[in-house]
């Protein structure tokens, strides 16, 4: 794993806030920050949200606007990947003055609130596009920040299982926004305006949790003595570590399909009635949600690496179940299970692996160069997938996308771009 950080640090700089670093080998060392539970049940309330919406928009505009899968790729690929060109800018702003990471991820979360009630007057492509992005660049201010915090309040060694908990809270709303959508769509007549309304509400709770319990300032992290300029951010992918895992992350990004063409692929499969859409997501939620954590575990003791390739692993097994002719009740239960053993294997154990050579007074800057290369290889494969699914059907992008995601993962299986960091 990255150790440059933890090889640098004493014991007066490991521990940080809400987390006591242990003193003895056998001491009980998977104790989770406050920080990390504060942030957790942040991300649960505005998961709630976003997957309410989530979980609709595809069906809403393939079905109820009529967009064709170019055009929804389109859409798919700003949802997904615009923020990548302002998560630079969030981790920049949250690492100067060495405090701001509550109140950077605070303005991402409240942007993205406000964009929920603009989808209930917006009907064609382009007012729709410029409100997702504007969604998504909420997003991409407020994730590295948020994540950095989670590291800076995690001892390396225990790190796997902080995300792991974060992500299984945030999980959590995930499974929880399909699952009101799908209630507020069968409750409704005008079902689509109404989530997007609730959608709004529960967004704004978020932030208020976000403001009164997330303490504002981090401490016990020592002064590095690196400034937290663009200059110094950009200069860390000459880090030979960290430069070869942002190239994995956009590598397998780029051949990572939307979960919304997945949802999509499985409705065509399956002929799944449209008020039953909404719930194709709890089924990746539900796994996501029981693995996030020992998963997590896992990787801390047994290696970031060979979980982050063996989730992808998952995900291909997906890709292949879907290409089967097979039809069977339980396709979908063991499609949703292994793209929810996908996000559990990668999603926080990324972070967790790039949090380790990035130093404190770079951190949210650090993850923010990971997370710009993934979001904006998946912002192309949406782009793309859409695109091959309008000229040669939905069955041969997926084998293209299959095919492209096995070679991605044989060439970072050869770059191993960190020692792992085993306990």
């Amino acid at each position: 794993m990255y150790v440059a950080d933890s090889r640098a640090s004493t014991p007066a700089t490991a521990s940080v806030e809400g987390t006591a670093r242990p003193t003895a080998a056998g001491r009980y060392r998977s104790t989770i920050a406050p920080t990390v539970l504060a942030l957790g049940t942040v991300s649960l309330v505005t998961d709630v949200s976003s997957e309410m919406v989530t979980a609709v928009l595809p069906l809403y505009l393939v079905t109820g606007l009529g967009l064709s899968p170019l055009g929804f790729g389109l859409l798919d690929g700003v949802y997904n990947g615009f923020s990548a060109v302002v998560r630079l800018v969030g981790g920049h702003l949250a690492d100067r003055g060495g405090g701001r990471h509550k109140w950077v991820a605070g303005a991402g979360y409240a942007l993205s609130a406000l964009c929920k009630p603009l989808l209930l007057i917006a009907h064609t492509l382009t007012p729709i596009g410029l409100i997702l992005a504007a969604d998504r660049t909420g997003k991409g201010l407020r994730t590295a920040p948020r994540d950095a915090l989670i590291s800076l309040s995690s001892t390396p060694e225990t790190r796997g299982r902080a995300f792991g908990v974060h992500r299984a809270m945030d999980t959590a709303g995930a499974f929880l926004g399909p699952l009101a959508a799908f209630l507020i769509l069968r409750a409704t007549v005008d079902g689509y305006d109404a989530v997007f309304t609730v959608s709004f509400c529960v967004a704004v709770a978020g932030v208020l949790v976000l403001v009164l319990f997330v303490p504002g300032r981090r401490s016990g992290t020592a002064d590095t003595g690196t400034r937290p300029t663009l200059r110094a951010a950009l200069g860390l992918l000459a880090h030979r570590d960290l430069r070869r895992i942002t190239v994995c992350a956009l590598l397998l990004g780029l051949a990572t399909v939307s979960d919304s063409f997945v949802y999509l692929l499985l409705q065509r499969r399956l002929g799944v009635p449209d008020g039953w859409f909404p719930l194709l997501p709890l089924g990746t939620a539900a796994a996501f949600l029981l693995l996030a954590v020992p998963l997590g575990r896992l990787a801390d003791r047994w290696g970031r690496w060979r979980v982050f390739l063996a989730g992808h692993g998952a995900l291909l097994a997906a890709y292949a179940l879907l290409l089967t002719s097979w039809h069977g009740s339980a396709l979908p239960y063991a499609v949703l299970a292994l793209h929810g053993t996908f996000y559990a294997a990668t999603d926080g154990v990324l972070m967790a692996a790039a949090s380790d050579s990035v130093p404190q007074a770079l951190r949210s800057s650090g993850l923010a160069l990971v997370q710009t290369g993934q979001a904006g290889a998946r912002f192309a494969c949406s782009l793309a997938f859409g695109a091959a699914w309008t000229l040669w059907g939905d069955r041969t992008a997926l084998l293209a996308a299959a095919a492209a995601l096995a070679l991605c993962a044989v060439y970072a299986l050869t770059l191993r771009p960190f020692r792992e960091a085993t306990v």
